[in-house]
């Protein structure tokens, strides 16, 4: 019955993190013992301060409709966030309070793009970066990186994507799914390629800031000459074990904030009432709150890597932050592994679910054909076990 839906939705692939993930559940429900390292989401419950926080919010009855752009307290604090975090400047009515970061981009892609418009994606990206960008009418323009390079985007590659259609460069720091952080001097680096073109504007996604193992971070809009240009994605579903409270907020030029809050008044209005309020919690405390999950991470990070290494042809970077590998499996493609023909990162993906019984994500699905994505948000004795199956399936 596809003729009868709108080619908008017939163009638009179906997120590929949902459909494992929502394979994985339904190969459990047949009885199949699966490990499912799909999706990416904190195996921590979120804080108790927090918690109490909701508490608050509902006994003090915010129940009714929140402002379209969120509560001014909520903004107000999430200026003084980006302030003592980012070394960002911004008012509150540059801030908007959106029903999670996905809403966030979605909302700067409908405002910002014309159709043709070219949206520059280094690749790896985060999965929906690039059907955002298609279903707003832009066209994504993908920038290859590798496992050599750290997944990183170098300013020569930056100024070769470049053209007069040019209107945006979408990045996440930490990266999903590389787990790659941008350093200062890297950033400046692509800042310095950006002055030459002052109509392009950066999102940069910053949802992964605080899990980060780098020991510091960057805001490409703290840069000097950045700020005007860049819009900050953020959100509290990562480091603070909120996914599903659905919040997700920008620092924008207040043009962008203002048209971003015009078009969510069209389409969800203001977010919960009550998670904004636990976010003003959330927000308002110090990052070190968090150090105990960021701390876990990092030891599952060297854990999983560890294994990694042991399994003949698998390539991988050391990630610096977020709380995901994406080794290169290309070494086994144009194999054949018990009776399984491997041609690409899709085959060697399917292939683990198969024989394995472990769920990841093919790299197609962030740009890079020859690796493949999972998530070490779990425990360690699930990714050992997780773990030793690849490597027994791989080196059958």
């Amino acid at each position: 019955m596809n003729h009868i839906l709108s080619d908008r939705i017939n163009n638009l692939a179906t997120s590929q993190t949902l459909a494992m993930a929502a394979l994985a559940r339904e190969l459990k429900a047949q009885g199949k013992d699966i490990i499912s390292l799909s999706l990416g989401e904190p195996d921590f419950n979120t804080p108790d301060f927090i918690k109490e926080a909701v508490k608050k919010a509902v006994d003090e009855n915010y129940s009714t409709y929140s402002p379209v752009e969120g509560y001014l307290e909520l903004r107000e604090a999430i200026c003084r966030k980006f302030k003592r975090d980012n070394g960002l400047d911004y008012k509150p009515t540059q801030i908007v309070v959106s029903t999670g970061a996905k809403q966030s981009l979605y909302n700067i892609a409908q405002v910002m793009l014309n159709d043709g418009d070219e949206v520059i994606l280094p690749a790896p990206y985060w999965v929906s970066y690039f059907e955002i960008v298609k279903l707003s009418g832009g066209v994504p323009v993908e920038v290859p990186t590798s496992v050599e390079t750290d997944f990183k985007m170098t300013p020569e590659q930056l100024e070769a994507a470049i053209t007069p259609k040019t209107k945006m460069m979408w990045f996440s720091s930490p990266c999903n799914p590389s787990g790659s952080v941008y350093s200062r001097e890297e950033l400046t680096a692509l800042a310095k390629v950006l002055e030459k073109h002052p109509n392009i504007y950066v999102v940069s996604d910053e949802i992964y800031e605080h899990i980060n193992f780098s020991g510091t971070f960057c805001s490409i809009g703290s840069i000097p000459g950045m700020l005007d240009k860049t819009i900050t994605i953020n959100g509290v579903a990562k480091a603070f074990a909120m996914t599903g409270y659905r919040i997700g907020y920008i620092g924008a030029p207040e043009f962008i904030a203002k048209a971003c809050t015009k078009i969510q008044g069209q389409v969800t209005s203001g977010a919960n009432s009550v998670a904004q309020r636990a976010t003003i919690t959330a927000v308002d405390a110090d990052p070190s709150v968090l150090n105990h999950m960021v701390q876990a991470f990092h030891t599952r990070r060297d854990l999983v890597v560890g294994l990694l290494k042991e399994i003949p042809g698998v390539k991988i970077n050391v990630p610096e932050g977020a709380f995901y590998v994406f080794p290169d499996v290309s070494s086994f493609f144009g194999k054949t592994l018990k009776g399984h023909e491997i041609k690409d990162a899709n085959d060697v993906s399917m292939y683990l679910l198969a024989e394995a019984n472990v769920a990841t994500v093919t790299g197609d699905a962030f740009g890079n054909p020859n690796c493949i994505r999972f998530s070490y948000a779990t425990s360690d004795d699930i990714l050992k076990e997780a773990l030793r199956r690849i490597k027994e399936a791989l080196t059958a």
